[in-house]
Formats: C-alpha cells, sequence, structure tokens
C-alpha cells in the first residue's frame, strides 16, 4: 500500500481516476495487479493498495504510467488490512463507504487499555465489544490485552469511547483504564507499518495520560465537526490533545521508554533530554498528564510492570529491577501505595482471573 500527496490546486478525484486508468493499462508489464485506492480531496492524499513482486515494481507502475511516484510504500497482509480498512465498497477500484460517500482511507483509532485489581471486570469484556459493534468500529487483534479498534467515522469513535467509559466507570471496585482516540492515514510519509503515526499516538496516550480520561487528538474532534451527525459529542467529556502537545506526548514517551530502566533516572534528567528548563518541563508535563515529572516517572515504571506481572512470569525482584527501582522491598511499597495491593496479590489475582 501506497501514500502520494499532490500539490496542485487543481486536484480533483476525475485527475485520480485518469491516473489510475493510465496505471491499468501498464500494470500487466511489471507483474502488478492494482486493487484498491482511496482519495481524500480535502489533505490531497492518495492511497493506493496492490499485489506485486516488490515495492519497486509497484512504484515503476505509477512512475511509467504518470509519473505520480508514491512518497511512501508499505507492505501490509491481508488480515492486517481488511481489520483497518475492509469495511466499504468500490467502484472501479475506487473506495467508497458502504453509506455511499468517497472513503477517504483516513480511520479514527480507538485504544483502551484494562487493569482489574478486584476480579469484578471479566463479565463485562462482552459488554464492551457489544458496544463497540453498535458503533460500527472493527476490533484489531493486538499481541497484549490492549483493545484497539478502527472506525471509518470518527463520531463513531467518540461515542463508542464515551459509551465504554460510562460502562466502566460503573464496574464496582478497583479498576483503572486509560482510553486514547486518533485519526490518521493508513500510510505515513515515512514508517514501515499500517497507522504508525496513530498509533504511536495512542500509546503515548495511553501510557502517559491520566487514568479514566478520554484523551483525543485535535483532528479527530475537527473530522467529528465536519461529519454533522446528529448525535455529536460533548468536548467537555475528553481531554483534547493540540499538534505541538501531540508531539512533546510522542518525544516524551519515546524517551521514558528509553529510560525506566536506568534506576539513576531522574526529572533534572529529562529536562535535559527535552531541552526545558525545570518549570518548563513541570509546566508542559503537568498540563497534558496531570502529573509532576517525578511522579510521572514513577508512574510510568509503575504502569509497565503491570502489564509484566500480568503475563511475564517473571519474579517481583526481576519486575522491580527491569524496571529502574532500587530495590524489590520499594517495589513494593510504592506499588502498593499506588494501587492498594500488592505485587504478588496482584500477579494471584490476574492468574485467578485468566
Amino acid at each position: 500500500m501506497d501514500i502520494h500527496t499532490v500539490d496542485s490546486d487543481s486536484f480533483t478525484v476525475e485527475d485520480v481516476v485518469k491516473a489510475h486508468m493510465q496505471d491499468l493499462a501498464i500494470q500487466d508489464q511489471f507483474g502488478v495487479t492494482q486493487i484498491k485506492y482511496w482519495v481524500n480531496v480535502e489533505a490531497k492524499t492518495i492511497f493506493c493498495l496492490m499485489k506485486g513482486p516488490d515495492k519497486n515494481a509497484c512504484n515503476m507502475v505509477h512512475k511509467e504510467s504518470h509519473g505520480g511516484t508514491a512518497c511512501n510504500i508499505i507492505e501490509v497482509s491481508d488480515d492486517e488490512f481488511n481489520l483497518y480498512m475492509g469495511e466499504g465498497k468500490k467502484e472501479n477500484d475506487l473506495a467508497f463507504t458502504n453509506s455511499g460517500e468517497l472513503d477517504s482511507g483516513y480511520r479514527t483509532v480507538l485504544l483502551l487499555r484494562i487493569f482489574d485489581f478486584t476480579g469484578h471486570y471479566g463479565y463485562s469484556h462482552d459488554e464492551i465489544h457489544r458496544i463497540i459493534e453498535q458503533h460500527r468500529g472493527v476490533v484489531i487483534i493486538q499481541p497484549e490485552d490492549d483493545i484497539m479498534v478502527s472506525f471509518i467515522r470518527a463520531t463513531d469513535a467518540i461515542l463508542c469511547g464515551l459509551a465504554i467509559d460510562k460502562m466502566l466507570q460503573r464496574i464496582p471496585g478497583h479498576i483503572e483504564f486509560n482510553l486514547a482516540l486518533a485519526c490518521g492515514r493508513p500510510v505515513d510519509e515515512q514508517g514501515m507499518n499500517l497507522f504508525e503515526e496513530t498509533k504511536k499516538k495512542i500509546q503515548s496516550f495511553c501510557d502517559l495520560g491520566l487514568t479514566k480520561t478520554i484523551y483525543v487528538d485535535s483532528e479527530t474532534k475537527a473530522l467529528s465537526e465536519k461529519e454533522h451527525i446528529s448525535a455529536q459529542a460533548n468536548a467537555s467529556e475528553f481531554k483534547i490533545v493540540q499538534n505541538k502537545e501531540i508531539l512533546l506526548m510522542i518525544r516524551l514517551h519515546d524517551i521514558l521508554s528509553r529510560e525506566i530502566p536506568n534506576s539513576e533516572f531522574k526529572s533534572d534528567d529529562l529536562n535535559e533530554l527535552l531541552g526545558f528548563s525545570k518549570s518548563q518541563t513541570y509546566r508542559k508535563i503537568k498540563s497534558l498528564t496531570g502529573l509532576a515529572p517525578n511522579q510521572l516517572i514513577q508512574e510510568v515504571r509503575l504502569r509497565q510492570s503491570l502489564k509484566n506481572l500480568k503475563k511475564s512470569g517473571n519474579t517481583i525482584a526481576e519486575i522491580a529491577y527491569d524496571f529502574g527501582f532500587n530495590s524489590p522491598t520499594y517495589f513494593t511499597r510504592v506499588f502498593k501505595n499506588r494501587f492498594h495491593i500488592t505485587p504478588t496479590d496482584f500477579t494471584k489475582l490476574y492468574s485467578t482471573v485468566k
């Protein structure tokens, strides 16, 4: 699958259709088959799905037929593509939604991460999937327990997120969850995977953001407003993250992911790596995450330890040292203060739930 960005004031769907017909006329010379393409007129982007022997052959079809070479080409599997992009139909290979509108190729992706400290969550799993189906979402299979969902319409994604939030808030006992939404392109100008930039956004929102708070990027909110669907969501019910803030969260996420195992890593080191003064770092991080820098570093360590306690099979001591805690005793103390359960009891609880 590839991406083309067009620098022209006169960009039209008709131009793209003509270029596609030119591709079809010569594709056999390169052993390539054009399958489907998506056009986003407003963003002046085109995404082409094709089957071919390699990336070069796919790009040569465009180059020889009309000169519009791709900005980037990635390999995609049928299973992955169908989950993210399979919904909809096509007319002469041009993608449309099931309701007959031009399909831009953009998707809003939801990421949900749940930590259960009581054992009361399990019965709600089917209810979450019912809500997703009701809002026309498609669940993307994940290697961990996270739930990732793709939506054609941003409004469906937002309303689904709000419905899940409302349902989880009603569960008795102590559970925590992180919920994030972001819109993006199937292929970015850099990267090797479907929705790579979009997934970076929602991963950073879930790893760094406040629990029990819905994080939504500004593009998803803008798309929802343009859709003019009657059931619009109230913006006060979620946290809108602007583009500059997103860049900072991704950068912060990359730094912390790399430095968390280092027990000597502190907020002063973070200030230096971000290139901010102490006061700037505090203000920016507090605004995005609700935590002071040192609190955020410890929170990330604890959240990462939760993931490992659920499935790694490592000892408490191994997990403590792996995530930058100076001793298992200290790790157990701060873990219990934060989650009101010891690491050992959490591991037992989760194995029982499983």
